[in-house]
């Protein structure tokens, strides 16, 4: 059975948690404040490598209002860490910002006032936060980010590349990039006997139960995590990371219920960002714009504690038909945090590369953009030979042209004027995998006519609760409005992260089969319900390995519109125009604001985000929001987003693709794009600063 066929699916219905959220009653983890209650505060390095000699947790101690100061000296040991998250397990620095102590007080002023005396002796060594492309430690790390493979090769790309006709070589650059969720990281750390509860705001409550369990050497039925409304997340939220270990180990060491927040300005250390790239690629392409050779070579830099390899090349493995190809990621291990993962990680930083790159080919060939890409589109996955589930790329892209008014653009930079403005277009690509991943999920039917659904799953502000009540209203024949949705619980059906935009299709999938379920329990009762209810549960494991190998893919064309300044090199996005392919659209409210979201976060990115090293003494400079630039309202000045009808059976029940991401990918790109068509300059390092233009 498929909900195909649906009333509710597919309808515009506001959220459902939407009063809770706007009345306060929707409680975050911070709201949190069990009986004996005390408060830690971080206290982080503050060199970027070296080794901790004293920490004088003797003098804190005599503070008024301190429980307990701990560092590597005294702190618990943890029978089972990764480097990343040994916290207080090591005399070793590896990078400025890194926890190194935690003070414990009564109030939270007691914590910080005491924290900020705390005295750390250092033995500072020399630091390296560089990253370059010839970096003499640079290697080859096994597999990228989601399982890839790190390099890619087809045919004689060099030999192709020599003999074409019409070649780009370019590097492009973006710069490190931090997450800022709208609610910063919070932990309540509670110990009961052997028995941890964490209240944390996460994007997976069922994961970070597995890894607090593997890291305190217990199962993890021993560990509830819970977290049922989470402020934003983009990736920051992730993966289990330093303050959640360190909120749980002072905890044990007190005896006490610990709360353990991250300011603003320490989540620019240590609760991941996305890693600075330095990309060449490189096309072939004969007279006519026709691809004959891709190559795409990525340089970026990971921690001395944990790798993380971003897979930016990987979109270049897929998105157009070319005979040559390859793809290469290299990885230098520096003094820095750990990177990690950032909305639309890989695609959003690779496509920026490809799809500039495909714009400078189209103005050498002479080839309009929006058709250069549609002479270059693939039959087949031009990697693997599998078939599309369904592309759509086409079709965005000539719809998005009609929409935006593209017919009888003029191809010269730099030749109109709108007063003080040059005005430029632009367009790029999107593409982002449609995954799908095992869940689990219970459905109850109530005595009183209403129904529970619950699982682990986690709504990090995208309506999941929403579009999960409208699925399981459509499987069990009745109204949105009598389904209650339980999520952010770890002690609830185990659920895949909300991450990598597979959350509406593997939560999905699990409460089509567990309502289904249901309905039939229901059917052989006769429709009666017992007093204690009826409940069924269902786990999509079998389900989801068992499906068909196709090349599943989300696919959307960006068109964007700058003015910049002629004397001054302001530049503005005047419009931005995106068209998407993603299956069914399960709600369309909830999906126009992801998908506009998206494209304002990478607006943001192409003007905007930098986090800026200081190479002196290895610290990002700009560790705030007063310092660290976000698109504002000023900035988003027109952005629509519109979608193709796709049908698409061999996806999940619904038929739906990801969408939480597809928003961000090509966006910085069209943007740059247009930029070049308004001024003739041809940025490939971003953000597209005044400097950079007016030269």
């Amino acid at each position: 059975m498929t909900v195909t066929g649906s009333r509710h699916v597919g309808s515009a219905l506001d959220r459902v948690d939407a009063v809770e959220k706007v009345t306060g009653r929707a409680r975050y983890a911070y709201d949190n404040a069990p009986a004996g209650l005390v408060h830690a505060v971080p206290v982080q390095a503050t060199i970027a490598r070296g080794e901790i000699l004293e920490v004088d947790v003797d003098a804190i101690l005599k503070r008024p209002g301190v429980v307990a100061a701990i560092w590597h000296g005294n702190a618990p040991r943890l029978p089972s860490a990764d480097e990343e998250l040994a916290v207080l397990q090591s005399r070793r620095v590896a990078y400025r910002g890194q926890y190194v102590a935690v003070v414990v007080a009564e109030t939270l002023e007691d914590a910080r006032n005491a924290a900020r005396l705390l005295r750390v002796e250092y033995a500072a060594e020399e630091h390296d936060v560089e990253l370059r492309a010839d970096h003499p430690r640079m290697y080859r790390p096994e597999r990228v980010n989601a399982g890839y493979a790190t390099d890619t090769e087809d045919g004689d790309p060099d030999a192709a590349l020599a003999s074409a006709p019409v070649v780009v070589d370019a590097v492009y650059s973006t710069p490190a990039e931090h997450n800022n969720p709208m609610e910063p990281h919070a932990t309540i750390a509670e110990w009961d006997g052997d028995g941890l509860t964490v209240h944390e705001p996460t994007q997976g409550a069922s994961s970070l139960r597995a890894s607090l369990g593997s890291l305190f050497g217990m199962p993890p039925a021993h560990v509830r995590v819970v977290s049922p409304y989470v402020g934003g997340g983009f990736g920051a939220k992730l993966k289990i990371l330093p303050h959640v270990v360190i909120a749980a180990l002072a905890a044990k060491q007190v005896g006490r219920p610990v709360k353990l927040a991250v300011t603003r300005r320490q989540m620019f250390a240590v609760t991941g960002y996305r890693t600075p790239t330095i990309q060449r690629v490189r096309l072939g392409a004969e007279a006519g714009g026709r691809l004959v050779a891709i190559t795409h070579d990525v340089y970026e830099q990971t921690s001395i504690v944990a790798e993380f390899a971003e897979q930016a090349a990987v979109p270049s493995r897929m998105m157009y038909a070319a005979p040559h190809r390859r793809t290469t990621h290299r990885l230098v291990r520096l003094d820095v945090p750990t990177p990690s993962y950032m909305r639309g990680p890989g695609e959003t930083p690779g496509m920026f590369a490809l799809e500039s790159a495909m714009d400078e080919l189209a103005i050498a060939c002479g080839v309009d953009p929006v058709e250069l890409r549609v002479r270059n589109e693939p039959e087949t996955d031009p990697e693997s030979g599998l078939p599309f589930s369904s592309r759509n790329l086409v079709a965005c892209l000539r719809e998005g042209a009609r929409r935006f008014g593209w017919a009888g653009r003029d191809p010269e930079p730099g030749v109109r004027r709108g007063g003080r403005l040059l005005v430029g277009t632009g367009v790029a690509a999107s593409t982002y995998p449609a995954y799908r991943a095992p869940s689990s999920a219970s459905a109850r039917a109530e005595p009183d006519g209403r129904f529970t659904v619950r699982l682990a799953a986690a709504d990090i502000g995208t309506g999941a609760r929403t579009i999960l009540a409208q699925i399981a209203a459509d499987t069990l024949r009745t109204s949105p409005g009598l389904v209650v949705v339980e999520l952010g619980d770890s002690a609830l059906p185990s659920a895949v992260v909300a991450g990598g935009s597979m959350g509406s299709a593997s939560w999905g999938t699990a409460v089509v089969r567990a309502c289904e379920a249901l309905r039939d329990r229901l059917e052989a009762a006769g429709g009666a319900v017992p007093p204690g209810g009826l409940e069924a549960t269902a786990d999509t494991t079998q389900e989801v390995r068992a499906q068909e190998p196709f090349a599943r893919h989300a696919f959307g064309a960006q068109f964007a519109e700058v003015g910049v300044d002629a004397d001054t090199g302001e530049t503005r996005v005047l419009r931005l125009l995106g068209v998407f392919a993603a299956g069914r659209i399960l709600n369309p409210t909830t999906a126009r604001s992801q998908f506009i979201g998206g494209m304002t976060m990478g607006l943001s990115m192409a003007l905007l985000e930098e986090s800026i090293m200081d190479r002196e003494f290895g610290d990002y400079l700009n560790h705030d929001l007063a310092q660290y630039h976000i698109a504002g309202c000023a900035d988003v000045r027109d952005v629509q987003a519109f979608w193709v009808e796709e049908d698409d059976s061999h996806l999940n029940p619904m038929g739906s693709k990801g969408i939480g991401e597809i928003g961000i990918v090509g966006t910085a790109a069209a943007i740059a794009n247009a930029v070049h068509h308004a001024t003739g300059v041809r940025i490939r390092d971003l953000p597209i600063r005044m400097d950079k233009l007016v030269r």
